[in-house]
Order: structure tokens, then sequence, then C-alpha cells
């Protein structure tokens, strides 16, 4: 049990430690959207350079350095946001005993993500960075998740992600996560338009390899989504789930209703590219969601009855 006497002095953390977590995963989507919007409008090359755009700030006259600078900025945002959040978790001691780990890891994982990103641009985006950089920022949205759910858990109430989510909640969230990776190789491969009907590809203009590329990932998103829902479902009928974790699970499973039928206009409309760019918006939002729920998943069952742990009770006398 906590020592509320000494640890009351930086309750006033907590309520900061939530405010930055919250935002940094408002901001983390946000960097995402914006990175997808580079790629789609092919400003990835907008700067030769790096940290700065040809040496200079702008010029944000021209539309692709500007896209790319703005990619840029946010990132410093979100590096900024992340390092406080770390800084505040480490000085709330016991009362942010949940957030500790998630923070140092995401201060790790956006460190890994900016020299991956200064890579990309230095080897003119080339594939394997490109990929690396999406597979790298897909895992980042996850950190950033668990870690603004974890600044809203008791520091009294055990939480464990290795033991308590189950099998079931840990294949779902690999299934979705080679979902979205998929998605991202069939854009970077160019395959969005490779096949112009859905959920079938019955007559292609593209190469085989191309096909190929989108048949496997409209596959994995077959197989994932069975695996989401399951697990949602699994969720929502559990004993002891509260109130968050089934609104979270029917967001969840509403995004993912809305994520595939944007798909179905990407694929049958793909002159549009509006349309990726929303697809990757509701993938994160989706990633973020389910994660979430994995998170939350992973906390101390209270039979259905509802506590404000230990420090909340003791807090309120």
């Amino acid at each position: 049990m906590l020592d509320v006497t000494k640890q009351a002095p930086r309750v006033g953390l907590v309520r900061w430690i939530r405010v930055l977590a919250v935002a940094t995963l408002v901001a983390t989507i946000g960097l995402i959207v914006l990175g997808s919007a580079v790629r789609v409008t092919n400003s990835g090359m907008g700067c030769k350079g790096w940290p700065l755009c040809s040496g200079q700030v702008g010029p944000i006259s021209h539309f692709h350095p500007m896209m790319e600078q703005s990619h840029r900025f946010l990132v410093s945002i979100v590096t900024v946001l992340i390092l406080v959040l770390a800084i505040l978790a480490r000085r709330a001691g016991a009362l942010a005993r949940h957030v500790r780990g998630p923070a140092l890891v995401l201060v790790g994982v956006i460190a890994a993500q900016i020299v991956l990103g200064a890579i990309t641009v230095v080897t003119n985006n080339a594939p394997i960075t490109v990929a690396l950089h999406l597979l790298v920022a897909t895992l980042f949205l996850a950190v950033a998740t668990v870690t603004a759910v974890a600044s809203f858990i008791e520091p009294d109430r055990s939480w464990s992600l290795l033991r308590r989510p189950g099998r079931l909640a840990w294949v779902a969230v690999g299934g979705l996560y080679l979902v979205v990776i998929s998605g991202s190789i069939v854009v970077n491969a160019g395959a969005q338009s490779a096949c112009k009907s859905w959920p079938a590809c019955f007559s292609s203009p593209a190469t085989m390899g191309l096909v190929v590329i989108q048949l496997v990932h409209r596959s994995m998103v077959l197989v994932g989504s069975c695996l989401v829902v399951a697990f949602l479902v699994s969720v929502w009928r559990k004993k002891g789930t509260d109130l968050v974790e089934r609104n979270l699970s029917l967001c969840a499973l509403a995004l993912l209703a809305a994520q595939i039928a944007v798909g179905a206009l990407s694929a049958l409309y793909s002159s549009h590219s509006e349309f990726a760019d929303v697809h990757l918006a509701l993938a994160s939002a989706l990633w973020g969601a389910v994660v979430a729920v994995f998170a939350l998943s992973a906390r101390e069952r209270t039979d259905g009855r509802s506590t404000e742990g230990t420090l909340g009770r003791s807090l309120s006398e």
C-alpha cells in the first residue's frame, strides 16, 4: 500500500501526466495522418536535407517542402511532449509507477523513428527505409496508446500486459498489426489500384506481382478482422468489464466497419487519393482503439464492482 501522506504533494503531477499522455497520443495520430498525406502527395523528398529543409526553415511558399517540413515540426512537438512526460513520470514516483516503463519505451521509439526518418531522407526514400519507418510508426502509436491508458490506472491496482490480456488478445493485436503493415506495403508498392473490384479481384490492368500484394493484404484484412471482432466481443462479455472497456470495444467495432467500407471505396475509386488518407486515418484510430482495449484488459479485475483504489479512497477522505 502506498504512503498517501508522503505521496500527496505529487498528486498534482498525476493530472499533468494524464494531460500530457493524452496530448501525446492525439499528436501521434496527427503525425501519422500527416505522414500519410506527405506520402500520398509525393512530398517525401520535398526537403532534400535534414533536419532543416535545404538548410533553412522554409520555403513554406512551395507545397511539397511545406508538407515535409510541417511533418518535421510536428515530430519536434511530439518529441518535446514525450520528454516532458517521461520526466514528470519519474518525478511522480510511485504514483506514476504504471507510466514510467511505457514512457521510457516511448522515448526510445521516438528516437529510433527520428533516426529512421533522417535515413529515409538521406537514402532518397529507399523502399526498405520507408517500410521500416512505417513499421516503427505503428509501434510508436501502440506505445503512446498504452502510455495514455497507463496514466489513468490507479497505482495501487495490479496491471500486467504480459500475463492478463490472454492469448486471443495478443493474437488479435498481432493480426491487426500485420494488417496495418501489409496496407503500408500496398501503398509503397503502388498496388492501391491493382484490383478494380472488391472484395475479389476479377480483373486487373496491373502486373501479377501487384495483384498478389493486394490480395495478400485483403486476405490479412479478413483474418485480422475476424480475430479483432472475436477479441472485442470476448471483452464485452467478460465478467468484470467496465463501461470504459465496453464503450471502447464498441468504438473499435464501428471503426473496423468504417475502415472496411473506406477500403472498398479506395479500391473501387483508386483515382481519388483522399480515400487513401481517410483509410490510413481510420486505420490509425482503429489500431489505437484496439490497443487501448488490450491495455485496459491487462488490469486487475474487480468482479464487476467499481473501485477507486486505496489511493483514491484515501485522498477523498
